[in-house]
């Protein structure tokens, strides 16, 4: 769905799967997903994206998965697939219950990228350490939009763990190319979409070092005229 589109409509945001279609327009690497409707779909879409992988309910009123236990990890067969879809649309509320059918990307390292709008600054690129340690350690560093190579490359080691980027416990070093130039292209998406107010990409997973958004979130501004 369009920025446009989705304002007009009163939306405060985009689900996850319109997210991750409006950053992959970036060139933001993101999961392997199909969003399905009906229980007739899912074994399909589970053998095409490849077990194991993650099932999600999805929808733009949904903003917290976890809590609201929409999230089933690790599933490996088709039966799994089944009890995993009617368990999620068994806890979804409302009449929108569409489910992500997304692939499980391995990785112990979980990394955070995103930007606000700052009324001062504008738009503000962050990263930082990401996953269920975002709020533990708010190890996050922050730069204003629009960013060169250089500065994506300072605001990754600006933050104080920045020895997770390298090689560290039989882990190879993070792309970091490719990791500037998510963080380049969220700062662009600022500059030009006024009327986007945040981005959340966490976790950011690295398998086999080059990171991939796993879970996206763009909040919209439409209290604008």
């Amino acid at each position: 769905m369009k920025i446009e589109t989705a304002i007009k409509n009163g939306r405060a945001n985009l689900s996850e799967y319109e997210s991750k279609l409006f950053l992959s327009s970036y060139g933001i690497p993101v999961t392997k997903e199909i969003l399905i409707k009906d229980h007739g779909r899912i074994v399909s879409a589970a053998r095409e994206i490849g077990y194991p992988l993650v099932l999600k309910g999805c929808g733009h009123d949904i903003l917290h998965k976890t809590e609201k236990d929409l999230v089933k990890m690790d599933i490996r067969n088709d039966d799994e697939a089944k009890a995993a879809f009617h368990a999620i649309t068994s806890n979804m509320e409302g009449t929108e219950k569409n489910i992500l059918v997304q692939e499980m990307i391995q990785g112990r390292r979980e990394l955070v990228a995103g930007m606000t709008r700052d009324p001062q600054f504008g738009p503000c690129v962050m990263f930082g350490i990401g996953g269920i340690f975002t709020e533990i350690f708010e190890d996050v560093c922050f730069r204003v939009a629009p960013l060169t190579r250089e500065d994506a490359f300072a605001l990754m080691q600006g933050i104080r763990g920045n020895k997770i980027l390298g090689a560290v416990r039989g882990m190879p070093a993070v792309d970091m190319e490719a990791l500037a130039e998510i963080l380049i292209a969220v700062g662009q998406i600022g500059i030009e979409h006024d009327r986007v107010k945040e981005i959340d990409l966490n976790p950011i997973k690295v398998p086999k070092g080059s990171p991939v958004a796993v879970d996206a979130l763009i909040v919209l501004d439409n209290t604008k005229s």
